[in-house]
């Protein structure tokens, strides 16, 4: 006979079970300013949303969005070479997130010039993409560009506000320049 005690301990239970289980759906929706929850995978592994596990890309199994989530996932924790090699199995590599991705890849790799044509590549094919403005004022400051910088600043303000993420990161980056 269940107490009134257990029912409640199954009821919370329950209740953290739902809640971890619509976490994992709204990370399965591809929000890249969450890297960081996307599971590290061996090297040669790409994490599958379908399978949820690490796997080996055999015959093009892995979906691009999945791919392109993961090597963002790989430059933000450091992996920037793994990075680009993922990127350059995608069957579609003409899309705004895989030029800015590999734009970011590049220019943390020390190839700044490299990097901004990769991400006016991505603005080419979404000028309203404000991650790529972002980034793409990030690498105007390592050119020693302020002025290119503060552009795309002002550009992303009409596209999210001053509120919005890439607004305070590239905000952030220009402020603690010496040059700027």
């Amino acid at each position: 006979m269940k107490t009134k005690k257990t029912v409640n301990a199954l009821s919370v239970a329950c209740l953290a079970a739902n809640l971890l289980l619509f976490a994992g759906v709204a990370h399965a929706m591809g929000d890249d300013s969450d890297a960081k929850k996307t599971p590290d995978c061996p090297k040669g592994q790409i994490y599958d949303s379908k399978t949820k596990s690490c796997m080996v890309d055999k015959g093009s199994m892995i979906s691009d969005q999945d791919k392109t989530q993961y090597a963002y996932h790989l430059a933000k924790t450091g992996r920037y070479q793994e990075a680009l090699t993922v990127l350059n199995t995608l069957k579609d590599q003409n899309t705004k997130e895989a030029w800015n991705y590999r734009g970011y890849a590049t220019r943390k790799l020390g190839r700044t010039d490299e990097g901004i044509s990769y991400y006016q590549k991505s603005i080419a094919i979404d000028g309203k993409y404000a991650k790529v403005r972002e980034y793409l004022g990030e690498a105007y400051m390592i050119k020693g560009r302020p002025d290119l910088a503060k552009a795309q600043l002002a550009t992303i303000k009409g596209l999210c506000g001053t509120g919005c993420e890439e607004y305070r990161d590239l905000s952030a980056a220009i402020d603690g320049h010496p040059e700027s």
